[in-house]
């Protein structure tokens, strides 16, 4: 596994790591339905665009097989394809995140259970929840930070 940030946000690696977000959400965000799983796709792109810090692991093809986005000390973003999930790619990136821009902080849909284990086992612990997301919708959000 090989961990890279990217300075370069090409259409080509834009349109990659969204096919890694929608296996990553098909698999863990069971919550969403197909129409709002389309919907949030639709901003994906620009928030890929957007991020400060990107980060991505890839696999021994040299294809992403996760990626993390990180802005202020804080995981914005963290999606681990489908069929490499269960591998430590999100411990790799996670840890590489803490250890190279201090990341201290995330939020994570609180009807991803998994999700909020694996930042547990990792050391954080919740300080907030909210009843809405980050764009008004229905999505309670676990606020945690890194002990």
């Amino acid at each position: 596994m090989k961990i890279i940030e990217v300075k370069d946000r090409t259409t080509t690696l834009v349109e990659q790591l969204l096919k890694v977000w929608e296996s990553s959400v098909r698999a863990t965000h069971l919550f969403l339905s197909e129409e709002e799983r389309n919907e949030i796709k639709k901003y994906v792109p620009q928030a890929l665009n957007d991020v400060p810090i990107l980060v991505i692991a890839e696999d021994k093809n040299g294809n992403p097989a996760g990626f993390m986005g990180v802005a202020n000390n804080m995981l914005e973003m963290l999606f681990i394809s489908s069929e490499n999930r269960g591998q430590g790619i999100g411990k790799q990136l996670l840890q590489y995140g803490i250890d190279q821009y201090a990341i201290h902080e995330l939020a994570v849909n609180e009807q991803n259970p998994s999700a909020k284990g694996f930042y547990e086992h990792m050391g954080f612990k919740v300080y907030k929840r909210t009843d809405l997301d980050e764009q008004g919708n229905p999505y309670p959000l676990l606020y945690m930070k890194k002990v």
